[in-house]
């Protein structure tokens, strides 16, 4: 008992620590800064980045309409709880090791921005110089967030929350951070490889979804997977706003990866809701020539899966192509979800046959359509003649799988040896609502005594 409650006593006062250490650290917001910015660009990339983190809370809406009603909120908070767990992790030296001084195209030295040093008041990112550098690094953030959150439809109804929140922390620090700088930082050694990841093709969806795999492959299959029961989904229309709530986030993610209110962001806002459109039209209608009706799960999941496979060419494809990668990536996925489920893989909700496959069709579309009359800063892709870029992004991205699929599993096979990672039987059974959080998601149900029943 004394043991437990002193692994309970740590995430409070490594939080507690932080939050003391925070006071010997200015923040350089002494520093007046002397750089002439373009507005314009400041408030569409203030926008974009409210934007990104709107994706955050409807994606908890996305996932948490579509797993068992006992398990809604559990599901919900382990999106949402990201916002916080990395907020705090990127000030600290997520920042740093993304973008700081490059490590020999590995790493950036985390001494660079600790504690947001020079942050405030520094000349802008080199990749973005007509914003201020906080204004850049907020907007960065909002892609660390979101990014492990996306982890948790492959692990829901069974993993404790105390271990999802070790899992952000590592995954930041030992996933994200170097895939960011790989790609992101002008000297990370697949930038400088020539791969192109216009807003995180590699960096958010492909290193997710081989998270999502390895940590479906560790903490093994639910009894109801076993059992082979169907299990409804919670709440359709929280599945329908969540998607439309991230469809309208995306615009964000990809237009304001432009980091400039110019041409190339209204381009990437075109092929982002295009190839969203296409590819839920896709998945859709697949599925009724399958001899299954129209559903809102089909079109919703589809939309999605549009949008993880522009997002990586999302400012380097023209408009007309998008409807192709829309429209090819859903018919891939919707196939990688049946085969999926002719497997004893449980992936819950499909993140990596989604996200994963996504991400990684979306890589190879960047390969193969990418034109530099759309965006001079890219290259010219297969369908244009040059067959090296596509073998680049090819590279590229089996350098990303790789290196995300083996760490990853790395990290949910340590959490598992430092604390338990699965709930007990007995836990999973009663719902991890009421076994994790001691609450309870009664929409849709009456509470008569002790038992539930549907509401008429």
């Amino acid at each position: 008992m004394k043991q437990l409650r002193i692994k309970l006593a740590i995430p409070f006062a490594c939080l507690a620590f932080i939050a003391v250490l925070a006071l010997f650290f200015s923040g350089s917001h002494s520093q007046k800064d002397t750089n002439v910015y373009n507005q314009a660009d400041m408030v569409w990339i203030i926008v974009a980045t409210a934007l990104v983190f709107l994706m955050t809370p409807a994606l908890a809406f996305f996932y948490g309409g579509m797993v068992h009603r006992k398990n809604v909120l559990s599901t919900m908070i382990k999106s949402v709880v990201a916002a916080g767990v990395v907020s705090i992790l990127w000030i600290v030296v997520g920042y740093s090791l993304c973008f700081g001084e490059s490590i020999n195209g590995i790493i950036g030295n985390p001494s660079t921005h600790f504690f947001f040093k020079d942050v405030i008041g520094n000349k802008p990112w080199v990749g973005a110089p007509t914003i201020p550098m906080l204004l850049f690094s907020l907007f960065q953030l909002m892609f660390a967030i979101i990014t492990p959150g996306l982890v948790v439809g492959a692990v829901a109804e069974r993993i404790k929350f105390a271990s999802y929140i070790l899992f952000i922390v590592l995954f930041i620090l030992l996933v994200y951070a170097p895939l960011a700088h790989w790609s992101w930082h002008p000297n990370g050694f697949l930038a400088k490889m020539g791969c192109l990841d216009f807003a995180g093709g590699t960096v958010v969806h492909i290193s997710a979804g081989c998270a999502a795999l390895a940590g479906a492959l560790v903490l093994k299959r639910r009894k109801s997977h076993l059992e082979q029961k169907e299990i409804p989904p919670a709440n359709i229309p929280y599945v329908l706003i969540g998607t439309g709530l991230l469809w309208f986030g995306w615009f964000g993610f990809n237009a304001g990866s432009a980091l400039a209110a110019n041409t190339i962001a209204i381009s990437s806002f075109a092929t982002t809701n295009t190839a969203a459109a296409a590819a839920g039209l896709s998945w859709m209608f697949f599925d009724v020539m399958k001899g299954k009706k129209p559903s809102v799960l089909g079109f919703c999941i589809g939309a999605v899966v549009g949008l993880v496979a522009i997002t990586p060419g999302a400012g380097y494809v023209s408009i007309p192509h998008s409807i192709f990668i829309g429209f090819f990536t859903a018919l891939i996925s919707n196939i990688a979800v049946y085969i999926k489920s002719k497997t004893t893989l449980d992936d819950t909700l499909d993140v990596f046959p989604c996200h994963g496959v996504g991400g990684i069709v979306g890589m190879l579309m960047t390969g193969i359509f990418a034109s530099k009359a759309i965006n001079d800063a890219g290259n010219d892709g297969l369908f244009y003649g040059n067959s090296s870029f596509f073998f680049t992004q090819a590279k590229g991205m089996l350098i990303a799988v790789a290196y995300s699929f083996t760490v990853s599993y790395l990290i949910f096979k340590f959490i598992n040896f430092v604390l338990p990672i699965r709930v007990s039987e007995q836990e999973e059974e009663d719902g991890l609502d009421s076994s994790q959080h001691n609450e309870k998601y009664s929409q849709g149900t009456l509470l008569v005594g002790e038992k539930e029943v549907m509401r008429d």
